[in-house]
């Protein structure tokens, strides 16, 4: 019964998602038995088991995870480069379905699409403008598919739209009100659903078939756009 479930969760989803390109949807939750992969600042490339991670108002401080020779790490935000987190339960459903109808556009050779396509979650360390500030910290990339021109990170303090969902779980829908996004290494800076318009062609500036195909643009076709400026050959 449980993969009938599953199976029937992961169809629905595909179904949903296949009119349009969409946002990977945020894990919280993590596995505590499949491998992690993690790359550090230096260089050094860890694979193991995630035994914590701390949070705090959303944001990892913290990591510790046990590699596959038994050795712990403790780890701080800034020490990592980057890292693939396995989501546990139907987060991991949820995310290798709207994977799917994502993996004909892929774009970004650097990422690792298999990874993605078992629902793992991706988070890279970057520069970040928080209340005019900046402060590294691990954000999570909601556009893996679709990210060469533009990424597109998960706000953890951005409240959502209206979303459809079945026994608790977010099948479509859920836009958040705010995201952060940069510019290949550029810093991450925060874009947010009521000053989308106004900031529309500074954003996909250099594409002008994309400024003239969306004459009137919506934050709900956000993906969309950032989907159309990746393909751009303006």
């Amino acid at each position: 019964m449980i993969n009938k479930a599953i199976l029937f969760l992961i169809t629905l989803v595909t179904y949903c998602n296949s009119y349009a390109q969409e946002f990977l949807s945020p894990s919280d939750t993590f596995s505590h038995e499949q491998t992690a992969y993690i790359v550090l600042a230096d260089g050094t490339e860890i694979q193991g088991t995630i035994d914590d991670i701390d949070r705090k108002k959303g944001l990892i401080k913290f990591i510790k995870i046990t590699d596959t020779e038994g050795k712990v790490h403790e780890l701080q935000p800034e020490s990592v480069k980057n890292m693939y987190i396995p989501p546990s339960g139907f987060d991991k459903v949820q995310k290798a379905a709207n994977f799917v109808s994502d993996t004909q556009k892929w774009n970004n050779e650097k990422l690792n699409q298999d990874l993605f396509s078992k629902g793992y979650a991706y988070f890279e360390l970057g520069n970040v403008e928080i209340k005019k500030e900046t402060q590294k910290l691990l954000m999570q990339l909601l556009n893996p598919s679709f990210s060469e021109k533009i990424k597109v990170y998960y706000n953890p303090f951005a409240n959502s739209t209206s979303s459809f969902g079945v026994g608790g779980i977010n099948l479509v829908g859920g836009i958040a009100k705010s995201y952060y996004v940069a510019y290949s290494d550029e810093k991450m800076i925060k874009l947010d659903k009521k000053s989308y318009e106004d900031e529309f062609s500074n954003l996909y500036q250099g594409c002008a078939s994309l400024l003239e195909k969306f004459p009137d643009p919506k934050w709900r076709d956000f993906a969309e756009h950032i989907t159309a400026f990746s393909d751009c050959n303006d």
